[in-house]
C-alpha cells in the first residue's frame, strides 16, 4: 500500500506543517506515505503517479464517515498496484479537466475548507482510517 497527497501549495504555516507532519509520521508506521508540494495545477497534473486510483477532494464530492472511508481506502489500496493519490487544489480548488480524470471525487466537509486545512484533515483521516482497520483504540469508531 502506498498513499500519496497530492496538493497545491506549500504549508508555511509550522503549526500546521507540523501537524500534518506528526499524523502523516504515523501513517507512516504501517504504509507507505509521500506528500508532493507543487505550484500550480499543470505541475498537480504532472505529479499523478501512473496506475494510482486517483481520488479528487471535492466540496461537492462524496461524503463519507471516517468508517466508510477507511472502508474504500482499503478497498482502493487493494487494486492495481495499491498506490492511492490524493488531489487537493490550490485557493482556486482543483481544475474541471483534473477533477473529471479522478477515478473518484470525495468531500470532507460540506463547508468550503482552505486548501492548508484541508491537507490535515485529509492527513487525519488517513491515521484515523489506518487505525479503524487495525482496530486500534485511536479511532473509537463502531
Amino acid at each position: 500500500m502506498k498513499i500519496v497527497i497530492l496538493a497545491e501549495g506549500k504549508l508555511k504555516d509550522r503549526g500546521l506543517r507540523a501537524l500534518v507532519d506528526e499524523y502523516l509520521s504515523r501513517v507512516r508506521r504501517h504504509a507507505r506515505c509521500e506528500e508532493v508540494e507543487v505550484k500550480d495545477s499543470a505541475a498537480l497534473e504532472r505529479a499523478v503517479p501512473a496506475d494510482c486510483v486517483l481520488v479528487a477532494l471535492e466540496v461537492d464530492g462524496e461524503a463519507l464517515t471516517s468508517t466508510g472511508f477507511s472502508e474504500r481506502l482499503a478497498r482502493w489500496t487493494s487494486q492495481g498496484k495499491g498506490v492511492v493519490a490524493f488531489l487537493i487544489g490550490g485557493a482556486n480548488g482543483l481544475p474541471s479537466a483534473l477533477s473529471k480524470k479522478a477515478h473518484h471525487r470525495i468531500s470532507l466537509s460540506a463547508m468550503t475548507l482552505p486548501h492548508r486545512l484541508a491537507r490535515l484533515v485529509l492527513s487525519e483521516q488517513l491515521y484515523r482510517a489506518i487505525s479503524i482497520q487495525r482496530g486500534e483504540p485511536y479511532a473509537r469508531e463502531d
